[in-house]
């Protein structure tokens, strides 16, 4: 059994038991947070899609830790006119263990 869900503008598929990267969410270590913006779930009997998200489904997940990704370096440089600015960034992330799936 899997859903398709959506937080943080992204859309993921999930099974139970799945870590997952996600946008940073304002929940402490530890908590559970639900997310009802389901979109699809697949059962043994076939996938059920809503038109747009399920209704009375949702997804349990944990959060395990936040943090911050890899370092992206933007450079942007303009040739013969001494311009060229250096700038780094981490995207926050949440770390999420998938619980349960009711749908």
């Amino acid at each position: 059994m899997y859903a398709i869900i959506e937080t943080g503008g992204k859309q993921y598929r999930v099974q139970e038991g799945d870590v997952l990267y996600i946008e940073k969410l304002n929940a402490e270590d530890g908590t559970s947070v639900t997310f009802d913006r389901v979109l699809a779930v697949s059962k043994g009997e076939g996938l059920v899609a809503g038109a747009p998200l399920v209704a009375g489904a949702s997804v349990t997940a944990k959060v395990e830790k936040h943090g911050k990704g890899q370092k992206v370096v933007v450079y942007k440089y303009k040739p013969k006119k001494n311009y060229h600015k250096k700038q780094g960034h981490r995207q926050p992330y949440t770390k999420v263990t998938i619980e349960k799936i009711q749908a």
